[in-house]
């Protein structure tokens, strides 16, 4: 087995390292989620904790790692009487974004459960993972019913796979930790809750600490073993002083004033349900336990507050995530109990918690620039995972004004694409999916993951007197097997062309036409899409940001449009044109949305007219679902933007008509509603 790189020579991120040890000493916490810039050692951190835990005492021969002090009455592999069992180390387990549902709950066999009435179980990722750690590295890019799946075990403590009204439950205790890329997309409100800590993470811009990385990691590279052993005794260390804050962890009081303080500080900051107290009362008692103290203390308080707190003030993805550090302080202090006067533990003063000291790094103390234990900028309450807007660029011609800010964003109407389609699960257009409701049968390709019983049974009937049937039971073969087919929701590629000309540069129509954008662009993020940008003024097109699944990204690239000049309009259809050609090759299945937000002018070069009309016939005649969002506005109106719509083969909508709530006009599916009326 690999030589893991030692969790003691990670340097800086305090915050992450932290969270992790809290976890480690109090599972109850709920783990944590990592937030944070690509190449910043996320996963490394979170590997290396696996060495540290304490072995784990299983039952001899059991698949589901039960204790043997108190073996599972419900495990498959038992009924297990007590006894001393067997230690090993504990496990970490890593979920893979494309995982299938049966590889994560684990897989039943249906074929012998009809015919032999035998539960036939194959454990999953879930079984594997009971009483060790389970990695989800870009947890935001796994399908959201895996998410639901995992979050939901982590909450019970047990998974349930349930076949066609036959059912197999274990337990599924551990230790769940999310990385993510914040630039890839986010995860839903709700899901971000079901975390109990998050960490924002970034790469430090001290050069000296860069240099420590890297020398460190150059070093691992070329003899991990022997790195390893450097390491070895603050490993070892590290290790003993988790199992003491486990044991001491029981002994430890949560007073009534801590209690209200805690209750105080979520009320502050608004957060949702109760989890977040419960999060916190958590954290702080397991900040406690690492100090070594059997008493709470404001300072465990306020540090709980910063890891448990920032995600779940996030209600939609425009929200940057953070904490109002004065706020809390505030609060803190209004509720604080005039006896609360914290014990200096091992970490010093104030030591709510803090990370073990690393001391000076074992290759060459002398020569060690930096303390590996600095602080790397990666405070709960920095907004470094965020996307932070560019600078607005100046106006570059006669004429350009200067970015404005956009309307407040709104519920959008529903927009999808017509037909039936096969891409990846989401909550926009019609598809066949692995979850949904049931709409027919076929044999199976591969794993059977989906029973159609009525059909099964009725494939198998016809059959019985020559398989010799001569009891109740049903004689079942492999060919008989139907897998259910079902239609649920994909989500989509929109991909948004927005004209960013003279025409519509006027402050007030701008503004009304950026919310707009913004309220697509959300909803856009709630039916899990993915979503591209491109904006067209002066003399040609651009593609500000490529097809993501990061929303707030596009929502930076809105916020700093600049406006004016001529109208390109062909350039804006060609540009997505071209897009979406090299979209269907690397993901055929997922299907394109076109949103073309205009007046529908064109300007600018000879024929600019017949040039913007050609360039939508060209989508059109590929078949491309497209919507007009017609920016028009005054008392004379000419029908440009009806009119490329036409030719497009898709609808024109009014900004008013957009509106969830508005009664002009229903929106319908991206058909050619437009086309039919002609």
């Amino acid at each position: 087995m690999s030589t893991r790189y030692p969790f003691t020579a990670v340097v800086g991120m305090d915050d992450l390292r932290l969270a992790l040890l809290l976890n480690a000493v109090s599972p109850a916490v709920g783990g944590v989620l990592v937030r944070g810039e690509k190449g910043t050692a996320k996963s490394t951190a979170v590997r290396a904790l696996a060495d540290l835990l304490p072995e784990v005492a299983v039952v001899a021969g059991c698949r589901f790692s039960c204790d043997p002090a108190a073996p599972d009455p419900e495990c498959p592999d038992g009924p297990h009487e007590s006894g001393p069992g067997t230690a090993r180390a504990a496990r970490m387990v890593e979920l893979p974004v494309g995982a299938s549902e049966d590889r994560l709950v684990g897989a039943l066999d249906i074929e012998r459960a009809l015919g032999e009435g035998v539960k036939s179980f194959e454990p999953g990722l879930l079984a594997d993972a009971h009483r060790g750690i389970l990695y989800v590295d870009e947890v935001n890019l796994l399908h959201d019913h895996l998410i639901d799946l995992l979050l939901d075990a982590a909450a019970m403590g047990s998974s349930y796979v349930e076949r066609e009204g036959v059912s197999v439950r274990h337990a599924a205790r551990f230790l769940l930790v999310g990385t993510m890329n914040p630039e890839e997309g986010e995860l839903r409100p709700q899901l971000l809750d079901r975390f109990g800590l998050t960490v924002e993470v970034a790469a430090s811009r001290e050069p000296e600490q860069r240099v420590e990385v890297v020398r460190r990691r150059l070093a691992y590279d070329d003899d991990p073993a022997g790195f390893a052993a450097r390491w070895a005794d603050d490993e070892g260390a590290l290790r003993q002083r988790i199992v003491a804050a486990r044991e001491l962890l029981p002994s430890v009081g949560l007073g009534d004033a801590v209690l209200l303080q805690i209750a105080a500080t979520c009320a502050a900051f608004e957060v949702d349900g109760m989890r977040a107290d419960i999060v916190m009362a958590r954290t702080a008692t397991a900040l406690a336990a690492w100090a070594g103290r059997t008493e709470v203390t404001s300072e465990d308080v306020r540090q709980a507050a910063l890891l448990a707190l920032p995600h779940r003030r996030r209600r939609n993805p425009f929200d940057a995530p953070g904490l109002d550090q004065d706020k809390l302080d505030e609060t803190l202090e209004q509720f604080k109990d005039e006896d609360d006067d914290p014990d200096p533990g091992p970490e010093g003063p104030g030591g709510g918690g803090g990370v073990p000291p690393q001391g000076d790094s074992p290759e060459d103390p002398a020569e060690s620039p930096a303390s590996p234990d600095a602080p790397e900028s990666s405070d709960a309450s920095d907004d470094s995972g965020s996307m932070e807007p560019p600078a607005s660029p100046a106006p570059s011609g006669p004429g350009e004004r200067a970015a404005v800010k956009a309307a407040e964003p709104f519920r959008t109407k529903m927009l999808s694409v017509p037909g039936l389609g096969e891409g990846a699960a989401g909550r926009r257009s019609r598809a066949r999916t692995d979850h949904g409701r049931t709409t027919g049968s076929r044999r199976p390709q591969g794993a059977l993951t989906k029973l159609h019983l009525a059909a099964t049974v009725q494939a198998a009937a016809p059959h019985q007197r020559a398989r010799g049937r001569s009891g109740r039971g049903l004689v079942v073969r492999r060919d008989d097997l139907r897998q259910a087919t079902r239609e649920g929701r994909e989500g989509n590629l929109v991909l948004f062309v927005v004209d960013a000309s003279g025409s519509m540069a006027a402050r007030q129509r701008m503004s009304a036409v950026k919310g707009a954008v913004l309220s697509l662009l959300l909803d856009a993020y709630q039916r899990r899409d993915k979503v591209g940008l491109i904006t067209f003024r002066g003399k040609d097109a651009e593609l500000a940001l490529p097809p993501t699944s990061s929303v707030d990204a596009a929502a930076a690239r809105l916020e700093s449009l600049p406006t004016g000049g001529r109208t390109p309009l062909a350039a804006g259809l060609l540009k997505a044109h071209d897009v979406l050609r090299v979209e269907r090759l690397r993901d055929p299945s997922r299907r394109p949305l076109l949103v073309v937000v205009t007046d529908g002018r064109a300007t600018g070069g000879p024929e600019p007219v017949a040039l913007g009309a050609r360039a939508a016939r060209l989508h059109a005649g590929e078949g491309t679902a497209s919507v007009v969002v017609d920016c028009e506005s005054g008392m004379v109106r000419l029908g440009l933007a009806g009119e490329l719509a036409r030719e497009l083969g898709g609808t024109a909508v009014t900004l008013d008509e957009l509106r969830a709530d508005s009664i002009a006009g229903l929106v319908k599916d991206a058909t050619g509603t437009s086309r039919r009326a002609a």
